[in-house]
């Protein structure tokens, strides 16, 4: 249902439950305060809504339930998010955050019991990405100021670099070392991430955590291009949703591949809240 998708922008205000759906033919109201749902999308959410028991939400942890920060260890998830994220976890049968931080620092970040914490962009469920650890370890000690090393990958920001475009050469050279060493780079919002060249990402883990549990109805909310893969995740399902929280930053197609697309970590919060 990836076509029936509401297109919104970074000014616009979040959906809320009062919203009514668009019937076919009819043209929106320029001066109605809030942006309506397509028909196939609310129904979408009513079918995930109505049987909790055999549904997942998976969501992305930064600049999708946390606000992008100028470094990684800055961030936080507001209050009313980590309590929303909450309630779903004690309604719904799966609830998941997949993350490019490690397991553990999405857990310590979300902070909420219940919850299944995936890291490292899905590597943590693939036994084969072990064996690169130590290709990886002259990349970890790379003097650079905005490094992160998470053991089965390597995060090189440059968003607080005084030249940006000075940084991102510097990290396409690493790239290229990288590449020599046999590893992967994958460039994200302002992050280059060096990591094992093994079939796991996103998608493979929500693939995972979805036949675990024989769920066929499933929400992905995220923000990224390694997001796009876990929206890939979704295919097949009886019942998708994929939710884009699409900045200015936000990788080409992003908004294309998704169902719903939200301006803010605060946006997407309403529309949890209508789950």
């Amino acid at each position: 249902m990836r076509e029936q998708k509401q297109e919104r922008h970074d000014d616009d205000p979040a959906p809320d439950a009062e919203q009514r759906a668009e019937e076919p033919g009819e043209k929106a109201d320029d001066d109605e305060p809030h942006r309506r749902i397509l028909r196939p999308v609310v129904d979408a959410l009513a079918r995930l809504s109505e049987d909790p028991g055999r549904t997942a939400v998976i969501l992305d942890v930064d600049g999708t339930l946390a606000p992008i920060v100028g470094r990684p260890e800055l961030a936080k998830v507001p209050q009313e998010t980590r309590a929303e994220v909450e309630r779903l976890a004690g309604r719904y049968a799966l609830v998941a955050c997949v993350s490019g931080r490690t397991g553990a620092e999405a857990e310590r970040l979300v902070g909420v019991e219940g919850v299944v914490y995936v890291g490292v962009h899905g590597l943590e469920l693939a036994p084969e990405a072990e064996r690169w650890r130590e290709a990886l370890r002259p990349f970890a000690g790379l003097d650079w100021p905005w490094l992160e090393d998470k053991g089965l990958a390597v995060a090189l920001h440059w968003r607080e670099a005084p030249d940006e475009a000075h940084a991102r050469r510097e990290l396409e050279a690493v790239a290229l070392r990288a590449r020599e060493a046999g590893l992967e780079g994958r460039w994200g919002r302002k992050v280059l991430e060096l990591r094992p060249p093994v079939e796991a990402d996103k998608g493979t883990a929500v693939r995972s955590l979805l036949a675990e549990r024989d769920l066929r109805r499933a929400l992905y909310a995220g923000d990224d291009t390694t997001d796009l893969d876990a929206f890939n995740g979704l295919d097949g399902l009886e019942v998708a949703v994929r939710v884009a929280v699409a900045s200015g930053e936000a990788p080409p197609g992003m908004r294309e591949a998704a169902d719903v697309v939200v301006g803010s970590p605060d946006e997407l919060l309403e529309l949890l809240r209508q789950l």
